[in-house]
């Protein structure tokens, strides 16, 4: 068990370079706490050891970078009232947030599936290369949850009204248009990432992406309302998608995004733990999981199941401080 444990992150130096290698390929690179507690150390060491000039991140097996957090172990422990939320969580965003604000070059490697936790360890770094086999979601309204680690910092701070539709609807954003978005800094051929030092890479020119223009609203159903109104392919697809998500999990994430707008990175950490805790009390957490991981059935029974029974003052309540609990940097 300890090789296994040891193997499932690799930590080297190459040259003047610290790499980071997520080996869980069978389960596309999916986080866990062995991983985070042998990464953030590391990260520590190297960013003050004057040996080390960048920092490079990348998942092993070709087919993802990391394709998010251990949700279903999450889910398991929180049912018996286990320590691992609180735990996970926490650690996560500490991590999250080292990254967000480390001093040397940190150069993440999106080469294939990253979304969730995998977004977590890349997006807040300040160099993201993305090939053509990118394939980027934040999907976590399908399982009663938000788009968390730090998604409140940087899907605000997209374009327009980019980062809110991508936080609601989960959409899949592929190859060219993961730079396009601004959630890259930069593009290469998937066969051309050898090892790029930062000054290797040169960014691409931003090209806009569609207008989001029918996610501007003051709630959630008023963007569904114009969604419906707009009669247009995108736009139905787009209705039909919100109606399979979480209400709960809506209505926390609009107000995510919209408070997370001016909050510092740290202190969306601190917004988004509250959250996390706020959604282990709740069902549709538990429920998400069962329909999408465990039973994999696809139909999950929400609790709320409509968006008018998710009051204002139940979505408040999950931003109320923990007091003692809080997470602390």
């Amino acid at each position: 068990l300890t090789i296994e444990l040891s193997t499932e992150v690799l930590l080297e130096k190459v040259g003047r370079a610290g790499v980071i290698t997520m080996n869980r390929p069978k389960v596309l690179n999916a986080l866990n706490l062995n991983m985070i507690r042998q990464i953030y150390p590391q990260l520590k060491k190297w960013e003050s050891d004057s040996e080390t000039d960048f920092v490079m991140i990348k998942g092993t097996g070709g087919k993802a970078f990391c394709a998010g957090g251990d949700v279903r172990a999450i889910a398991e422990d929180g049912k018996v009232g286990g320590p691992l939320p609180v735990v996970l969580f926490k650690e996560e965003y500490i991590l999250n947030n080292a990254i967000g604000t480390y001093k040397k070059p940190y150069v993440a490697i999106i080469d294939g599936i990253t979304m969730g936790g995998g977004v977590g360890l890349s997006v807040h770094g300040r160099f993201r290369v993305a090939t053509e086999k990118t394939l980027f979601a934040m999907p976590e309204t399908a399982i009663g949850l938000f788009p968390d680690v730090g998604g409140g910092y940087f899907l605000p701070r997209l374009r327009g009204k980019l980062g809110l539709f991508l936080a609601l609807t989960g959409f899949r954003l592929k190859g060219r248009d993961v730079q396009r978005a601004g959630v890259a800094t930069h593009f290469v051929e998937s066969q051309k990432v050898r090892f790029n030092r930062p000054s290797d890479l040169t960014p691409d020119p931003v090209s806009p992406l569609r207008p989001f223009r029918l996610f501007s609203s003051s709630s959630v159903e008023g963007i569904i309302q114009n969604l419906k109104a707009d009669g247009s392919d995108f736009a139905k697809k787009q209705a039909e998608t919100l109606a399979r998500m979480s209400p709960t999990s809506l209505k926390i994430t609009f107000k995510q995004i919209q408070l997370g707008a001016t909050l510092s990175l740290q202190d969306v950490f601190v917004m988004e733990y509250r959250l996390s805790q706020a959604c282990m009390r709740g069902s549709d957490f538990y429920e998400g999981i069962r329909a999408v991981l465990v039973d994999k059935d696809h139909s999950p029974k929400w609790n709320p199941s409509t968006l008018e029974e998710v009051s204002d003052q139940s979505v408040d309540q999950c931003f109320d401080p923990l007091g003692e609990k809080d997470l602390k940097f």
